[in-house]
């Protein structure tokens, strides 16, 4: 994507370059506590595969005893020699190897969840590090399914290479060694190549699925973005009367889920056949030869009962390898674009020598022939170059396109300019931190996005430690305090997603009352009343004449009565300046800026003109008269 970099790092499918990334996960430093856990569940794990060894041997020895063919003097304590002890002593084996896997799982159990909420926490700072353009470029539904995707993927690695990788390959050296110490060369060889088939199959099938997985999770992604782009723009549908192509749209995003949701059981049936028939093979062979060795008289029924519980037991872990390895590869794929958004670069970053910013002269903004384009064959600004002088008010008015809104995102820092500088009191904004520089600016923009909070909150944003006595009093300074005091909660009324209980107004005085919270040395307006009604208009611009006195203020306005009163008003066309003055010298001018305000003059008038008319329209002509629907 423009604008954004990718580090260069090793592929992050890659399940070892995956395991490193999460080592100082598993094994985190400066939490003691966690390691002791590590430790303490790898000593559970250890004593556990050690008496799981113990329980097919207990099961022979009963087998033995039943059948009276064993002598097992020396090898185990007297009480233990008869049958029932020995049933018994195999439960109870059962049983202590059962707790040792609960109590080393419960151990592990905080581990694992450390490692979610820290990597799901770098993933949401992360996200607020990248530039502007990334998240413009991205839609917010896939986004969030993606992490939620790759939160869950990183748990199913981090437990289960823990707590099934290491407990698999423990048992199966401890099988393969018994088998060859007890039985002979062959036995080893036979479990061996089974072993190894079943793995070669399962990585081989498992490979094959991911695919079908990847479809599956892109089809997920693209239905939750069309649910949630819907829902966010739910009064927009109703306008259009569109709920029927909504629904349709996302029932074909979910179709596409259903026929990849279905292939990927589909397959897991296939994978589950085939490793139950390698396995079945393998087990039918060896007990082939156990019981052959039986009837040569080399070896007892409790030899032959203690393969095929040797055999059994080692099919739990063959199962896990199996599992594993598909849940693994499964959650590299679900986390995989997590680790892409995870290795994004930021297109604005803090330099290495980066300096707070010191407001030592009233916040002065200087614009100095600046260069920028988002694309670079169609330059915005080109060579820029003004000044506001310290608590003054510079106006930036011109036609749609013409780069006006560009000046605050560069001032704001979240582009770079491509040449020229910016500078605020004489110190370029590139040299500062952008924390620093972004704490001494307040911005009220057109369209005010609130928080699904309450007004408290939205407003207290401005200021996070800000009193309830200070939250009030900036309410009334942006004229909003008898609204919020009117409504039943106050102001702990709730204003729904993005502030979409409010009317327009009310949103704007929320954001003005939240500008003045912050107490920004330097202030940028942008068309902050431009989507308001001309009454609204008026209400909203006086309190924004509070906020903005004896601040350093850039006001970026499409209509130009918001501005008359500025210092300086700059006229932009063609991402240049085209004319620059205070309103009645522009005026006298007669050039662009006349012009655009003789054309909203007459749009004022006629709008005045049509609601005088509509006030007088006592028998409804103009309603009769309006196009039939």
């Amino acid at each position: 994507m423009p604008g954004q970099k990718k580090t260069v790092s090793a592929d992050s499918s890659n399940p070892l370059h995956t395991l490193v990334n999460l080592w100082p996960y598993m094994w985190p430093s400066g939490r003691p506590d966690l390691k002791m856990r590590v430790v303490w569940a790898t000593f559970f794990l250890l004593i556990s595969k050690a008496v799981l060894m113990l329980v097919p041997y207990f099961f022979k020895w009963a087998t033995d005893a039943l059948n009276g063919k064993v002598d097992m003097a020396g090898i185990l304590p007297t009480f233990l020699l008869g049958a029932v002890m020995l049933v018994i002593a195999y439960n109870i084996a059962r049983i202590i190897q059962g707790g040792l896997n609960q109590l080393r799982d419960a151990l592990f159990a905080s581990v694992g969840q450390y490692a979610v909420r820290q990597l799901a926490y770098r993933t949401f700072v992360h996200m607020h590090q990248l530039s502007l353009r990334f998240h413009l470029e991205r839609k917010t539904g896939g986004l969030s399914r993606i992490i939620e995707r790759g939160t869950k993927g990183i748990e199913t690695i981090v437990r289960f290479t823990i707590l099934n990788s290491v407990p698999t390959v423990i048992e199966f050296l401890l099988t393969a060694a018994i088998f060859w110490w007890g039985y002979g060369f062959s036995y080893l060889g036979v479990t061996a190549f089974t072993v190894w088939a079943y793995i070669w199959f399962t990585i081989r099938a498992s490979d094959w699925r991911i695919g079908i997985r990847r479809a599956m999770n892109d089809s997920d992604t693209d239905a939750n973005t069309k649910a949630i782009d819907s829902l966010l723009n739910f009064e927009t549908v109703k306008y259009f009367g569109n709920e029927e192509m909504e629904a349709r749209r996302f029932d074909q995003s979910m179709e596409r889920y259903e026929r990849s949701a279905t292939q990927v059981w589909t397959s897991l049936g296939w994978l589950n056949f085939g490793q139950g028939v390698i396995f079945g093979l393998g087990t039918t062979v060896m007990l082939i030869m156990s019981a052959l060795a039986v009837q040569r008289g080399e070896q007892t029924i409790g030899d032959f009962v203690f393969v095929n519980a040797m055999l059994l037991q080692l099919a739990a872990p063959l199962n896990f390898i199996g599992f594993v390895y598909r849940e693994i590869r499964q959650g590299l794929t679900d986390i995989e674009q997590m680790f892409d958004l995870l290795e994004v670069e930021a297109e604005v970053k803090d330099t290495p020598d980066a300096r707070e910013l010191k407001i030592n002269a009233g916040g002065v903004i200087s614009f100095k022939d600046v260069h920028f384009a988002y694309d670079p064959e169609r330059p915005i600004l080109k060579g820029i170059s003004f000044e506001v002088g310290a608590g003054k008010t510079v106006a930036v008015v011109g036609p749609s396109g013409a780069g006006k809104s560009t000046l605050s995102r560069l001032l704001y820092r979240f582009y770079d300019v491509q040449s020229g500088s910016i500078e605020i009191d004489g110190q370029d904004v590139r040299d500062l931190t952008q924390k620093s520089l972004r704490a001494a600016i307040g911005m009220v923009p057109q369209d005010t996005v609130l928080f699904n909070d309450t007004i408290a909150y939205n407003i207290r944003y401005g200021r996070p430690s800000a009193s309830e006595e200070e939250v009030s009093a900036a309410a009334e300074v942006a004229q909003v305090g008898d609204f919020i005091r009117a409504l039943p909660e106050g102001f702990q009324t709730k204003v729904g997603e993005r502030g979409l209980k409010l009317s327009g107004g009310e949103k704007q005085r929320v954001a003005i009352a939240r500008t003045i919270l912050k107490a920004p040395p330097i202030l940028i307006l942008d068309e902050a009343t431009s989507a308001l009604d001309t009454t609204t208009e008026r209400e909203i611009q006086t309190a924004l004449d509070i906020v903005s006195k004896n601040r350093t203020t850039l006001v970026i306005a499409h209509r130009l009565s918001t501005v008359i009163g500025a210092d300086e008003i700059i006229v932009l066309k063609n991402g240049q300046i085209a004319e620059r003055g205070k309103h009645q010298a522009l005026l006298a001018r007669n050039g662009l800026y006349a012009s655009m305000w003789n054309r909203q003059q007459e749009a004022t008038e006629a709008e005045e003109y049509l609601k005088k008319v509509r006030e007088s329209d006592d028998m409804g002509v103009i309603t009769r008269l309006a196009p039939a629907t």
